[in-house]
C-alpha cells in the first residue's frame, strides 16, 4: 500500500500549504490536521460530518486518525469549516498533480490510453449544492416558475475516460461561479475556457483528446482545445449547427459498414464521415471532420444514432476507434457524476455551505478522494483484493467505517488484510479484550 501513503503523505503536505487566516487566538491545530481530517471524512465515504468527528474524537492514546491519515490533533467541525472557508479550492491542484503521477510512474496510465497512445479527458458541468434557504457569494442564482430564487453550486468536471475501461479518473475541477467584473452569470463554455487556459499544459504530453457534448462544440471550446496542444471530439447535432449540416446537404461522404455480434446479439454499425467542414458561419470558421455513426439491430431497428466533429484525421481504418472513444464521453456521467452523487460519496450532500469559499472546497476534495481511490483501484493489489472481497463498493468503505471505529490499524496494509481475510491480526484483535 506504498502508493496510498505516499498520495496521503502528498495530501498532508498540500493541506498544509493552505494559507491560514487565523489572527492571534488557539493555534492548536496545523493546517495539515484541519485539512486532512476533512479529506479523511471524504475518502472514508461518510455522509455525516458530525458523527465522523465524534468518532474521531472518542478517547484513545492512539487513534487510526495518526496512523492512516498522519493527523498529530483533531480539530472540532466547526473549527474545521471556519478554518477552511477562505481557503481558494485550487490549492488543492498539488494534491491531483500527485494523483496523476502516481499512475504515470506505476505504469497504471497505460489502461485508459487510446488512439495510439492518447488520452481521452471528457469535460461536462454538475451541479452539487441547491437550497432556496442557504447561500453565499460563490453561488449561482436561478428563478423558478414558482417565483423562488434557488441558490446553487456547480463545477466543470474534467475526467480521464476511455471505452472498456470501468475507470473513471477525476481531474482537478474548475467551478462555476460569479466571476469578477462579469455582468452576466458564469456558465459551463466559460468554466471549460478556463479550465483549459489553467491545467491543459498539465497534460499536453499525453496529447489529450477532448470529449464533450453538444454545447462544447462551438469555435471558441474547439479553438481552444487545439491552442492548448489538444483534438477536439465533441457530439454536434443538427439542431445546433445549422451552417455545418447545410454544407454538407447534397455532399458525398464516405462510408463504412460493420457487422458484429456484441452480448449475444447481431449489430450493424454504419459510420459516415465527411472533412473539412465548416464549424460555423463565417470565413474564419474552422474546418472539422465530421463523423455520423447509426447502429441497427438484426431487424434492421435503429439502437443508437449520433454524430460528431473532431480535428483528428478520419479514416477507414480509424473511424470505429474515433466513434467508441468519443461515446465514452457517457463515463463520465456514468462511472464519475452517478458514483459521486448515488455510490457513497454523498457529493451532493451539504457537508458545510459557508460564506466564501467552503463548498467548493469540500467538492474539490471529494472529488480528490474518488481518485485516490482510483489510483488505488489501478494500482493497490492488496485494494484491488478487498474490493474483489466485499464486492460492492458501499459494502467496502462499510466495512472499514467499522473496523476503524473499534480497532485501531497501525497502517493501511495490515487493515486491508484484515479485510481480505475478514479477521484481524491477533495483535489487533487483542484490543477488543482491553
Amino acid at each position: 500500500m506504498q502508493v496510498l501513503q505516499t498520495l496521503l503523505d502528498g495530501v498532508r503536505t498540500t493541506c498544509a500549504g493552505f494559507p491560514d487566516k487565523r489572527r492571534g487566538g488557539d493555534v492548536t491545530y496545523s493546517m495539515a490536521d484541519i485539512g486532512l481530517s476533512a479529506f479523511s471524512l471524504f475518502f472514508m465515504q461518510s455522509e455525516s460530518f458530525l458523527s465522523y468527528q465524534r468518532g474521531l474524537e472518542e478517547g484513545r492514546k492512539t487513534s487510526n486518525c495518526q496512523s492512516l491519515f498522519g493527523m498529530k490533533a483533531i480539530p472540532t467541525d466547526n473549527h474545521i469549516r471556519s478554518m477552511l472557508d477562505p481557503v481558494d479550492p485550487a490549492h488543492l491542484q498539488p494534491a491531483f498533480d500527485d494523483v496523476l503521477g502516481a499512475l504515470r510512474r506505476h505504469g497504471g496510465l497505460a489502461p485508459f490510453q487510446r488512439l495510439g497512445g492518447r488520452m481521452l479527458i471528457a469535460l461536462d458541468g454538475t451541479e452539487y449544492f441547491c437550497s432556496q434557504k442557504l447561500g453565499c457569494p460563490q453561488c449561482l442564482t436561478r428563478k423558478r416558475a414558482s417565483g423562488k430564487v434557488e441558490s446553487y453550486h456547480a463545477m466543470l468536471a474534467a475526467t480521464v475516460v476511455a471505452p472498456g475501461h470501468a475507470m473513471a479518473l477525476p481531474l482537478m475541477p474548475e467551478f462555476i461561479a460569479p466571476q469578477d467584473g462579469a455582468e452576466k452569470q458564469d456558465c459551463e463554455r466559460n468554466a471549460a475556457k478556463r479550465w483549459l487556459a489553467t491545467h491543459a499544459e498539465r497534460v499536453k504530453d499525453l496529447r489529450p483528446v477532448y470529449l464533450g457534448d453538444d454545447l462544447f462544440a462551438c469555435q471558441p471550446i474547439a479553438e481552444a482545445i487545439t491552442a492548448a496542444g489538444g483534438d477536439v471530439l465533441l457530439t454536434a447535432k443538427p439542431s445546433s449547427h445549422k451552417a455545418l449540416y447545410d454544407f454538407m446537404q447534397g455532399a458525398i461522404v464516405e462510408e463504412h459498414t460493420v457487422k458484429q455480434k456484441v452480448a449475444g446479439k447481431r449489430l450493424t454499425y454504419r459510420y459516415r464521415w465527411f472533412e473539412k467542414a465548416p464549424l460555423r458561419d463565417g470565413k474564419d470558421a474552422m474546418l472539422v471532420n465530421w463523423i455520423g455513426i447509426t447502429m441497427t439491430d438484426a431487424k434492421g431497428q435503429t439502437t443508437y444514432d449520433n454524430a460528431f466533429v473532431t480535428s483528428l484525421p478520419v479514416t477507414r481504418d480509424t473511424v470505429a476507434e474515433i466513434v467508441a472513444c468519443a461515446r465514452a464521453r457517457w463515463k463520465i456521467e456514468n462511472e464519475s457524476f452517478n458514483v459521486l452523487k448515488s455510490n457513497g460519496y454523498h457529493l451532493e450532500h451539504n457537508f458545510g455551505h459557508g460564506k466564501q469559499n467552503l463548498a467548493m472546497v469540500f467538492a474539490a476534495m471529494n472529488l480528490l478522494a474518488f481518485a485516490l481511490h482510483t489510483v488505488c483501484d489501478c494500482l493497490e493489489q492488496l485494494w484491488i483484493d478487498a474490493r474483489t472481497a466485499k464486492r460492492a463498493r458501499k459494502r467496502f468503505f462499510e466495512h472499514i467505517r467499522t473496523i476503524t471505529a473499534y480497532l485501531v490499524f497501525p497502517d493501511w496494509q495490515t487493515l486491508v488484510h484484515t479485510l481480505i481475510d475478514s479477521k484481524p491480526p491477533p495483535e489487533i484483535a487483542a484490543q477488543i479484550a482491553m
